[in-house]
């Protein structure tokens, strides 16, 4: 019978006037002290809807879904707030308020009487926000997925969250559309409550909590409104329950062969480049050695088999019909890639559940044998300007491929005249400008955009053209960065570069007018100088100067590391399974 951490609050006869201390204020919403004292394990619900969070509001109603299943199952709810983190409502960067909403669940999973919780995800940060303090803190936990908002559509076609943005952004500055019809395109891609409709961050992260054994299969694809969600809610609670009482913690469920397992899955759902550094940073709190290299290893070679937006045609509502993310493990599991012995939350191994998984929609949901493309996954990068960057290579266009791709002679290489931009303001102001003679043979830089940067690292990486060479049919420059991109971007840019600029990285030294090298066989990307012209530029840097908006913003920079190890605030990371290394906190009073 496993012991519940909650009975040291709520019924320690050993110290009769610190339990009277903690049960009595909890009684006066109604809840009596029977059910306290009765041994029924004590389930957090750790909710991350609001009003400032409307891809993950509707959770306010999935918790009484939640909270039917937990009494049902034995135990009582509690429910409590994260941190808000939305990807559309933050600035600078709902980036800087993962580590926030990290730290505040940490604390509240450690130092409050639960037992087990239940893990509230949608919108992009909050998969990896939960996951990490779920991984520090190491009680029972599970994920609730909120699920994609219903498919959009726009003047008789399918308008994808995020990705029509881009599209809408390029066809106004071609002035093909105005001001009110930019406005009303964005607006098609949100019919309904959830997260992006696309495979942006959001359902990618979410696909990956699952494919980890997070949470229950099926849970990250179905759609907000359906009422399959509801009962999705309603078995999450249930099965918490046993977890606490099976002591099944995310220690036993995420193990490398798990996050080899979301590496491949990530290829094969043409997930967001979001996705390498949250992983890592997950992966780093519960214990894990996961790297980039780990992502190249495992991840380049294998197929996309998900037609969905940006990398493919369909959306969030198809990609659930079609099986979700059980019929792409069964996928690999076939193919001989899966680890099938890795432990879902459900209790049983990842072969066993995805037994009878299967593609209802070939077209959606490709075969092995069949892809949309082969060696779809991220392709590590490195050379003079950085350590390490990625690039999404499911996302590379026709176009793209022809400009830069496709020389015979230096196939799948190309060089280019460097535009250098420090920071949006930077880009947005200069982009037009006709002095820097922008042309296609051209690659778009932007710097000052990473973890201590900007700070928090931003979504700005996928630059558009000029308006001039857009109104010409040019609608992707090579684009390189040290700050991030959505995921609903079908940029093929190179992004998350580390060490960024504001960290030392050879970002900085770079000059518009520079000549760089990017050949994606040998994964390099160079600039062309000379060791000692890049040591005389490294000796010229002038002293960083940072501008703190706010204390947060002073402490996250303080603390944060690159986005190849994750962004995680280093000093947590030695913090590691607290309930059972840390024993129970000191008492208040």
């Amino acid at each position: 019978m496993v012991k519940l951490r909650s009975q040291a609050w709520f019924d320690d006869p050993h110290d009769p006037g610190m339990t009277a201390l903690y049960l009595e204020r909890y009684l006066n919403y109604g809840i009596t002290r029977a059910e306290l004292q009765s041994g029924r394990p004590i389930i957090g619900i750790a909710q991350t809807g609001s009003d400032l969070a409307p891809c993950n509001r509707h959770h306010l109603m999935l918790a009484e879904r939640v909270k039917a299943g937990i009494r049902e199952a034995g135990g009582i709810p509690m429910e409590f707030p994260v941190h808000p983190i939305q990807e559309t409502g933050k600035r600078p960067t709902a980036a800087l308020d993962r580590n926030l909403a990290y730290l505040g669940l940490v604390e509240v999973l450690f130092g409050y009487p639960l037992d087990g919780v239940v893990l509230t995800t949608g919108c992009d940060k909050t998969t990896p926000a939960c996951l990490m303090a779920a991984a520090t803190v190491n009680m029972p936990a599970i994920v609730l997925s909120g699920g994609p908002m219903l498919d959009g559509h726009w003047k008789g076609r399918l308008a994808g969250s995020g990705t029509i943005i881009w599209e809408g952004r390029q066809r106004l500055a071609a002035g093909e559309i105005d001001y009110g019809e930019f406005m009303d395109m964005a607006a098609a891609s949100a019919p309904s409550v959830g997260h992006c409709n696309t495979m942006g961050t959001a359902l990618s992260m979410n696909s990956l909590a699952e494919a980890l054994g997070m949470s229950i299969p099926t849970c990250a694809s179905i759609p907000a409104p359906y009422r399959e969600r509801g009962q999705m809610a309603y078995r999450t609670g249930l099965r918490i329950v046993d977890m606490v009482r099976e002591d099944l913690t995310p220690r036993k469920v995420m193990t490398k062969e798990a996050f080899e397992n979301a590496i491949l899955v990530a290829s094969a759902i043409g997930a967001s480049t979001n996705a390498p550094p949250h992983l890592i940073a997950i992966a780093r709190h519960v214990g894990v050695e996961l790297s980039l290299e780990d992502w190249q290893r495992v991840g380049h070679d294998v197929p996309m088999l998900v037609n969905c937006q940006p990398a493919g045609q369909y959306l969030g509502e198809a990609f659930h019909r079609a099986g979700g993310v059980p019929a792409v493990m069964r996928e690999l599991l076939d193919a001989g890639l899966l680890r099938g012995g890795a432990l879902s939350v459900t209790g049983r191994t990842v072969a066993e559940e995805m037994a009878g998984a299967e593609s209802q929609d070939r077209d959606v949901i490709r075969p092995f044998t069949e892809p949309l493309m082969t060696e779809a996954g991220m392709l590590v990068m490195s050379g003079n300007l950085f350590d390490s960057g990625v690039m999404k290579t499911s996302v590379i266009s026709p176009e793209f491929r022809a400009r830069y791709l496709s020389n015979p002679d230096d196939l799948d290489a190309f060089e280019g005249r460097a535009i250098v931009f420090e920071g949006p303001e930077d880009y947005h102001h200069r982009i037009n400008e006709p002095s820097l003679q922008i042309d296609e043979g051209c690659i778009l830089f932007i710097r000052n955009c990473g973890p201590v940067g900007y700070p928090g690292s931003a979504e700005v990486v996928n630059m558009q053209p000029p308006d001039e060479l857009i109104r010409r049919g040019v609608h992707a420059l090579a684009c390189i960065g040290d700050g991030r991109q959505s995921g609903t971007s079908a940029s093929p840019s190179i992004l998350n570069v580390s060490p960024e600029a504001a960290a030392g990285g050879n970002l900085a030294i770079l000059h518009t007018g520079d000549r760089v090298r990017v050949d994606l066989p040998k994964r390099r990307v160079d600039l062309l100088v000379s060791d000692d012209e890049i040591a005389a530029r490294r000796a010229a840097l002038p002293p960083l100067k940072l501008n703190n908006q706010t204390p947060w913003q002073a402490l996250y920079r303080g603390t944060v590391g690159q986005l190849s190890t994750g962004a995680c605030m280093e000093d947590t990371v030695a913090y590691q399974d607290l309930v059972h290394t840390a024993g129970l906190p000191r008492n208040s009073h």
